[in-house]
């Protein structure tokens, strides 16, 4: 039986799952991403050329080589504080992010101070880009708001739960940055008004979803400057890549008449690359592009998933050899000469991060009981402050009646 094989698939029946051997396989064709993935900087730390993306990347030297290498430790270091308040009970939730530092700092980097990003739920990464500290993610996972950041401030949203539904959000907006004029305009852009693009970062899994099907049918109708920006990091939950496609994912773009691009997700210098040309590609009006980042998921899909239940040791164990952080600390030191004197400082600065993090949780305050009535809608509405005062008054003779 072959993978791709058309057939019922039902997880809780294991002759309808790919075996040990078919896995294995699989990973062996796939794990190098092809020879059309766009690659930077090897696993081995060496710097190679592309000439088609090199371009994008002739201002990444040693300082700004470790600046990356800096956003990435910080972000996992948080990353890791927050998987591990959650089994603590401290957060009700939490989407790890771990494997995926280099495809969410060399996007969210290649943004411009005026470009739009639409986040998952997964982009600490992206969010730590855009200026917003780990701390202000936590409400979100403990439970206590949806996000305490200005959206249009940080430009960036707040983070979507529903699986996919971003894409159309960050097409609807993309194509509001084209009505109002703010695409291919190049040097004669005025001061107010320069050209932006839309970033919207979403899985391998959402792009079985109809919202991201519906969103690239209306980037390409409208030319919309929006880059779809694909983490394929090969499961959705437990359903692998095989099971979602026949076609790589960046392929699936030509079918809706707009570019497609498989990078390396794990390589942060390849990710900015190709994240700065489509951008570019999009603020100049030539319309939406996809981007498959093709990574690995090194962790659960979210804390109350068990990975170790539908996939194998030995594909957790050859992505190892290929971690984004890994790579790059390599390079700075065979290439740049960096010293222990720099790693062990962003070390220090990252459990400093994750000490701040873990105090700020563990001192944030409960909401008030009337919290849930206050953010319904964005203007007061009678029907809703009717419940309100209803729910506090209830609240009211209730703790008399305690006392």
């Amino acid at each position: 039986m072959s993978v791709s094989d058309p057939q019922a698939w039902n997880p809780a029946d294991p002759r309808s799952r790919p075996n040990r051997e078919q896995v294995l396989a699989g990973l062996r064709g796939t794990d190098a991403g092809g020879p059309e993935l766009v690659q930077l900087l090897t696993p081995e730390g060496e710097r190679v050329a592309d000439e088609r993306f090199d371009g994008h990347a002739a201002d990444v030297d040693a300082e700004t080589l470790k600046s990356l290498y800096r956003d990435m430790v910080l972000v996992r270091r948080a990353d890791r504080e927050g998987n591990a308040l959650q089994r603590q009970g401290q957060l009700g939730i939490w989407v790890p992010l771990l494997g995926q530092e280099a495809a969410q700092i060399g996007a969210g980097r290649a943004l411009l101070p005026t470009d739009m990003a639409f986040p998952s739920y997964r982009e600490h990464g992206v969010a730590w880009c855009r200026g917003i500290d780990p701390t202000d993610l936590l409400g979100i996972f403990r439970g206590t708001d949806h996000g305490s950041w200005d959206p249009l401030e940080k430009r960036f949203h707040l983070y979507t739960i529903v699986i996919g539904n971003q894409c159309l959000n960050a097409t609807g907006y993309a194509m509001g940055q084209r009505f109002e004029g703010r695409v291919g305009n190049g040097s004669d852009a005025p001061e107010n008004a320069p050209d932006e693009a839309t970033m919207c970062f979403f899985g391998d899994g959402a792009t079985s979803q109809g919202d991201v099907h519906e969103g690239f049918v209306w980037a390409a109708a409208y030319d919309a400057p929006v880059v779809f920006y694909c983490q394929n990091n090969q499961w959705a939950i437990s359903v692998p890549l095989e099971r979602q496609t026949r076609v790589p994912l960046y392929e699936r773009a030509r079918g809706y008449g707009f570019p497609g691009v498989r990078v390396d997700g794990n390589d942060v210098i390849a990710c900015l690359a190709v994240s700065r040309w489509a951008l570019e590609e999009c603020r100049s009006g030539n319309g939406p592009v996809l981007i498959e980042a093709y990574t690995y998921r090194m962790d659960a899909h979210t804390t109350s998933d068990d990975p170790s239940r539908y996939r194998l040791a030995d594909e957790l164990e050859l992505w190892k050899l290929k971690d984004p952080i890994e790579r790059v600390r390599v390079n700075l030191v065979r290439e740049h000469g960096v010293d222990q004197a720099f790693f062990d400082s962003v070390a220090a600065e990252a459990d400093e991060l994750a000490a701040r993090l873990r105090e700020f949780c563990l001192n944030m305050p409960d909401p008030a009981p009337d919290r849930m009535f206050t953010e319904v809608y964005a203007e007061p509405s009678p029907l809703v402050e009717a419940q309100r005062e209803e729910f506090l008054a209830y609240h009211a003779s209730f703790s008399t009646e305690e006392a």
